[in-house]
């Protein structure tokens, strides 16, 4: 099958098309021959060489995809050949068939065309388990989210609003700004204009986040924990400006506030499976009635994989970015 391999580690002119051999399904996994594949930071991240599979996952990128499945493993049920599917992986979506464990497979929302459906399961599982699972915002309290325009920014906002929170977003121009404020966050940031832990201050009245949800990492340790609310929670799922800062436990403490670092890709397949039918009970419902939608900024073929990695580089995206098998 035809598949995107890496020649080594680097920028985008390590991508091209090769030839791999075809999946073959465990007796706990489905096969889907895949209609489309989500684009995120982390596949960036292992082209470079800096975020390898866990063990045992295939060696090519891709996180996420939509599709019909093609062959069933012998233990699984619940999944025939021809369903149409998209599912959460820790790798080989960038792929014309994927083998995944069937708890990672997910039906497609009713009322989304199949090639949306791709852009759903990294980020409805990130969002859902880390704002709701992980940090139980609840109607009426006050949600920060960076990169409030990104594929997981958008969805970070509009699941929130459909729960009844206020939503601050920070953004990196006067369109994203617009374009998240569509979406119903009551504040958009320009970090680039403001200083947007005052702008967080000034909009809660001095009150804070009740959480954060954090792509930069130890760029805004400091100012996250200054924008905390009493019994506050950050929660860091991005190294986008570093890793390593200083903490003041001070702050936190007089806040009560908690950090929490959380990743997705090398849960077990039990706990992921857990995660989705999460997803699928309380987030699935939202699209079907329309008030919530996966934001799919724009599609390119798999030929055109480095025009992708290079969209999403540029941050010039609102939403998600996907490929077209």
């Amino acid at each position: 099958m035809r598949a995107v391999v890496c020649e080594g580690a680097g920028g985008i002119e390590v991508l091209r098309i090769g030839e791999i051999p075809d999946p073959q399904p465990a007796v706990d996994e489905v096969v889907i021959d895949v209609v489309a594949a989500g684009v995120n930071r982390a596949d960036l991240m292992q082209r470079q060489g800096f975020y390898p599979p866990p063990p045992g996952a295939p060696g090519t990128i891709g996180l996420e995809v939509s599709g019909r499945i093609s062959a069933v493993g012998a233990e699984v049920e619940g999944w025939s050949v021809g369903d149409e599917c998209c599912a959460l992986l820790a790798g080989g979506g960038y792929a014309e068939k994927v083998a995944v464990p069937a708890p990672q497979v997910m039906p497609v929302p009713d009322g989304l065309d199949l090639v949306s459906a791709a852009a759903l399961p990294e980020v409805v599982a990130t969002v859902w388990s880390n704002i709701f699972m992980t940090a139980h915002l609840k109607a009426g309290e006050t949600l920060l989210v960076h990169g409030g325009s990104s594929g997981i920014g958008s969805m970070a906002i509009q699941l929130a609003v459909a729960h009844g929170a206020r939503v601050l977003t920070t953004v990196g121009s006067k369109e994203k700004m617009e374009f998240c404020t569509r979406l119903g966050a009551d504040v958009a940031i320009n970090y680039k204009e403001a200083e947007w832990a005052s702008v967080v201050q000034e909009a809660t009245k001095k009150a804070g986040a009740d959480v954060i949800l954090d792509i930069m990492g130890a760029k805004y340790l400091t100012d996250n924990v200054k924008s905390l609310a009493y019994d506050g929670r950050l929660v860091v799922i991005g190294m986008q400006g570093g890793a390593r800062g200083e903490v003041d436990l001070g702050r936190l403490m007089s806040r009560r506030g908690s950090i929490i670092a959380t990743g997705l890709r090398f849960r077990s397949v039990e706990d992921k499976g857990r995660i989705l039918a999460e997803v699928v009970g309380h987030v699935w419902p939202l699209i079907a009635e329309k008030k919530v939608r996966p934001i799919v900024h724009t599609t390119f073929p798999l030929a055109e994989v480095a025009k992708a990695h290079e969209t999403l580089e540029q941050s010039s995206q609102l939403g998600k970015v996907l490929l077209t098998i």
